[in-house]
């Protein structure tokens, strides 16, 4: 009699990889579910009242943020690569500095430095004779404006990274052609240059404008309306979990057709290397007035995006007391704890993804694997909401369970603790750890598994033995960036931490601030400075 045939069950590393997929995947679900299932629709009153100021602004910080991030990323970019000028060496690595200053902290700094007791304007007075405000006119700090310049002025250096290895990839043929037709610099740069790199400066400005929609402690604080925003005062000041929801959903909307229009105007782009041994571009020497001019223009944005806030902090910082405010140890130690969680888990799980992808034999997992990097395009708000709900239900659910069998109360095992800090973290940043998982696989010789499965290794023995030596410093660095993100991150920190009062790094800074207390802020707002600052030395390393 003939075996049974049975179906082929998937191995645990299919099986890993397809449940990671859904952990990134089903807070997303969770938004759309709230959104079209709410207890009270209020979205014509929404429609009615503030959402068309949420969207104009939100719009608005968008449009304004891309144009700005793209010219001073590019504009900078394009001048460290093609011109040799006093102060280059240094300035090129600058100019990645303001990533390690949050954008609300620049925004705490920009308002002391400028507001009517700030230095700025007491100085005016003091040499102007002026007694009041109404003496003169000064522009409005806690404006739109200011709030495109800040946001600007802080997240430009993704542009400015990926359009500087873009123009130093670049052959000098195209330009020394361009030159020999008579084409001067500026030609040079829009009709050689710029094409050549747009791919590189629309990519940086979509990370730059996913970060603008995630922003809400720089818009709240200069009291500007937007779609993030929306759902904070949605959710706490209503309670209107699907209202909420629908306005993180148009802003999850509003960011698909940024990429999407993006990558459409670009659709018949081509452009290639007509050779392999290409002529690197050399740089101009500068010198004087013209070399001058060019520092100068290199420093500003380092100087207003890194030198400004820092040099704000430090004098507020510069008392010993500070250190020793209540709560800031505290907020330290909580940080470290869940960032340091958040990121072990998160590149843990990408490496096991990954690696659990390339063995399947499953499309399954292959074709979830790319739908995981949505969780970096989601405002950290959105995720906050679609990962409480869902889980204070579960908890609520499982502890009037265990309440009814045991007679023990055990309280919210997850939204009452870190542990939903840490999901969304797990969440918001599985992109930075899958790609760089993926990219440190796909450099491991496929001959060398081949032979540690004949030798008789399993898959796991062979990650252990043959790749994490290989990839370690890989690894190490996406650990790293991953717990520097979530350092940052206020928006979801605020959302998840209210039921506990879990005060991070983040958080801290933005009460204090919101207090005009900047002097209790300052401290932890170093710290995330200093922790910052750690990325971008390995973003200069891996880039030199």
């Amino acid at each position: 009699m003939k075996p049974s045939i049975g179906l082929k069950l998937p191995n645990r590393w299919t099986v890993g990889a397809v449940v990671i997929a859904l952990i990134v995947v089903l807070p997303i679900l969770s938004v759309f579910w709230l959104a079209a299932h709410p207890t009270e629709n209020i979205w014509p009153h929404l429609l009615a009242t503030t959402l068309p100021r949420y969207l104009a602004n939100t719009g608005i910080l968008m449009a304004g943020v891309g144009v700005l991030t793209a010219a001073i990323g590019t504009g900078s970019a394009w001048l460290v690569v093609m011109y040799d000028f006093p102060g280059k060496r240094w300035l090129q690595w600058a100019l990645l500095m303001p990533l390690a200053v949050p954008a609300y902290v620049g925004a705490y700094a920009l308002v002391d430095f400028l507001e009517y007791a700030g230095p700025v304007q007491t100085t005016m007075r003091g040499l102007f004779g002026w007694e009041n405000a109404r003496s003169y006119w000064f522009p409005e700090i806690r404006s739109r404006t200011a709030a495109i310049l800040v946001l600007s002025a802080a997240l430009y250096p993704y542009v400015y990274i990926l359009a500087r290895a873009a123009f130093r990839e670049q052959s000098s043929a195209g330009y020394d052609v361009a030159r020999a037709l008579g084409v001067g610099p500026w030609g040079r740069f829009v009709r050689v240059g710029l094409p050549l790199a747009r791919p590189a400066i629309a990519a940086g400005a979509i990370v730059a404008i996913m970060e603008t929609v995630n922003d809400f402690g720089t818009v709240d604080y200069f009291a500007v309306q937007t779609l993030t925003t929306g759902i904070f005062s949605t959710w706490f000041q209503t309670r209107n979990v699907g209202g909420a929801a629908q306005i993180a959903t148009l802003a999850l909307v509003l960011i698909v057709i940024c990429v999407l229009l993006e990558r459409y105007s670009r659709r018949r782009s081509r452009f290639f290397q007509t050779a392999r041994n290409t002529r690197p571009v050399v740089a101009h020497k500068l010198t004087g007035v013209w070399g001058a001019g060019v520092a100068l223009a290199c420093f500003l944005p380092f100087g207003f995006g890194f030198v400004l806030p820092v040099a704000v902090l430090l004098t507020h910082a510069s008392d010993s007391h500070v250190w020793a405010e209540p709560g800031l140890l505290d907020a330290m130690w909580h940080t470290i704890f869940v960032g340091g969680a958040a990121a072990i888990l998160t590149v843990l799980g990408a490496l096991f993804m990954v690696y659990g992808v390339r063995l399947s034999q499953s499309r399954v997992p292959r074709l979830l694997m790319p739908v995981t990097s949505i969780g970096y395009a989601a405002p950290g708000a959105v995720l906050g909401l679609g990962i409480l709900i869902p889980m204070a239900t579960l908890d609520n659910a499982v502890a009037d369970t265990v309440l009814a069998w045991t007679g023990y109360d055990p309280g919210l095992l997850i939204t009452g603790t870190a542990g939903a800090l840490v999901l969304t973290y797990f969440v918001r940043f599985f992109a930075i750890a899958q790609g760089a998982s993926d990219a440190a696989l796909g450099r491991v010789a496929p001959s060398l598994s081949m032979a540690s499965r004949s030798l008789g290794r399993g898959a796991g023995d062979t990650l252990r033995e043959v790749h994490l030596p290989l990839i370690r410093g890989t690894i190490g660095s996406a650990l790293l960036l991953v717990f520097v993100d979530c350092v940052k991150e206020l928006p979801a920190t605020i959302l998840l931490r209210g039921p506990f009062n879990y005060d991070t790094l983040a958080t801290r800074v933005h009460e204090k601030a919101s207090l005009e207390n900047l002097t209790d802020a300052a401290p932890a707002a170093l710290i995330i400075c200093l922790v910052g600052l750690v990325a971008v030395a390995l973003l200069a390393r891996a880039n030199r």
